[in-house]
């Protein structure tokens, strides 16, 4: 810094240098202000379900989380649905991202707009559209558990391909030319080099499509008839009260996913570093 700058003028400098920082901390509180209130709530004695607010620490709801029998239900099904949807919507995903990426074909690129289709379209458009053509098929009194799988399968698909796409758009093709002329044949060369270097992509996918399944509201509930899912149990005790196990859940699901991040970041660095070596 310069010794002939004002006070002033020293104070805009700092300010200026520290600006972004500064701005980044407050966009992360504003985001995890949420979260820290359910974890907050998950230790919540309240004297009232009508009135949501923390009134004493408590472990029962820990030491309870199925306590009403129907969230514990509601929440299983969540995890079976999202667990299908997540699976087969990341195989077929990762297999169109790879013909998207490495085969030219006709209609390739009327495909790559149909991709951006579901992503684009609002999800009551989606969600009605996906009830109208189980009506028109002769499934308007077998609306359940089926039905919403195969809808969330349809909306995960296009996270699916986006985020494997674009790992495979940054994959240097040398490294597979490279294998294949240290004789090498495809299938060796896919196991072992392209497949570990597009891995961390397909498990974003994954965990981006297994997100928005198990936290769906919209779809979910025009295509779910008598079944209930997690959100749709939320959306319907909060006009008598929520049940405080209900931020349990939320606490449990926020602790698997930073787990699942830091476990694959840790894991990234291991790795490179016995390259380094």
């Amino acid at each position: 810094m310069s010794p002939g700058m004002s006070p002033l003028q020293r104070m805009g400098r700092w300010i200026g240098q520290h600006l972004v920082l500064a701005g980044g901390i407050l966009v992360l509180i504003y985001m995890f202000v949420p979260i820290f209130v359910v974890v907050l709530m998950s230790f919540n004695d309240p004297k009232s379900r009508l009135v949501y607010r923390f009134d004493g620490f408590t472990l029962q709801n820990w030491l309870n989380p199925c306590a009403d029998a129907a969230m514990c239900s509601a929440v299983s099904r969540s995890i079976q649905i999202g667990l299908l949807a997540t699976l087969i919507a990341t195989v077929l995903g990762t297999m169109m991202a790879f013909a998207l990426v490495r085969h030219r074909f006709h209609g390739r690129s009327v495909a790559n707009l149909a991709i951006f289709l579901p992503m684009a379209s609002p999800e009551i458009v989606l969600g009605s559209s996906l009830l109208a053509l189980f009506v028109a098929a002769g499934f308007a009194g077998q609306l359940g558990f089926w039905t919403i799988l195969i809808a969330h399968i349809m909306f995960c698909l296009s996270f699916v391909v986006i985020t494997v796409r674009a790992r495979l758009a940054g994959l240097d093709n040398n490294l597979e030319q490279a294998a294949m002329d240290l004789y090498a044949n495809e299938r060796q060369t896919f196991l072992r080099v392209t497949f570990p270097l597009v891995f961390p992509g397909i498990l974003g996918a994954a965990l981006l499509a297994f997100s928005l399944s198990f936290d769906d509201f919209i779809i979910t509930n025009l295509n779910a008839g008598n079944t209930t899912t997690f959100p749709m149990y939320v959306w319907g005790v909060a006009q008598r009260g929520v049940p405080m196990q209900v931020n349990v859940v939320g606490t449990v699901m926020f602790v698997i996913s930073v787990a699942i991040v830091v476990g694959v970041e840790l894991n990234r660095r291991r790795q490179e570093k016995a390259l380094a070596r």
